[in-house]
């Protein structure tokens, strides 16, 4: 197919249609991946199947990211999971200029700063992972159960603000999800909206 040949908006329209026919969707397989980590080591989503996994779409900069990681929210999640044996990966898909754009070294001193315990932050700065999955927000959660399947995307709890005591008395969509699926039982709410900056890809003006 020659696109040169095709209007701009119909190049613009299928490129869009392809995109949404590969993104993660909630009962499907999840897309796989291959990424660097903020130590350099290679993390390709299948060599995790057989476990559960957790994707967190991160920014430092974001007030939303900020309000569960100065709490210490994030950090206790990540700890209480992964020693439970869940992979947890935290994305930071922010390209060169953006908000939350990290080099490894910047990254490594961060999570050493606030204590952070996800398996490994994975560094999407050209935003490939982030768009495979339609990422729209920090923080945006996926989880992956160990037959590699979407069973929950969406906002990380219901309270959408900025105000840290609002945790405590948050519902959290991804313990649930975890605890639920661990029990064999169906994950009550897999999907909700997302919440949070919008994802801070090159280029983009958001």
């Amino acid at each position: 197919m020659h696109y040169k040949s095709m209007p701009a908006l119909a190049v613009a329209s299928m490129l869009f249609s392809f995109a949404i026919a590969h993104a993660a969707t909630v009962g499907k397989d999840a897309p796989d991946f291959i990424g660097t980590d903020s130590l350099g080591q290679t993390r390709k989503l299948s060599d995790y199947r057989g476990e559960f996994v957790v994707l967190e779409w991160t920014n430092n900069g974001c007030p939303f990211t900020r309000k569960h990681y100065n709490s210490g929210d994030m950090q206790s999640l990540q700890k209480e999971w992964t020693a439970k044996g869940v992979v947890w990966l935290t994305v930071l898909s922010s390209g060169p200029g953006q908000q939350g754009y990290m080099t490894p070294s910047d990254e490594n001193a961060y999570i050493a700063k606030v204590h952070a315990n996800p398996t490994a932050a994975i560094l999407d700065s050209n935003g490939t992972i982030g768009r495979l999955y339609g990422a729209k927000t920090t923080p945006h959660m996926f989880v992956i159960d160990p037959s590699g399947k979407l069973i929950y995307e969406g906002a990380l709890d219901d309270r959408a603000t900025l105000d840290p005591d609002d945790i405590k008395s948050s519902n959290n969509y991804v313990t649930n999800a975890l605890a639920e699926s661990m029990a064999g039982r169906p994950v009550t709410i897999a999907s909700t909206r997302p919440y949070g900056c919008g994802v801070k890809y090159s280029n983009s003006s958001e």
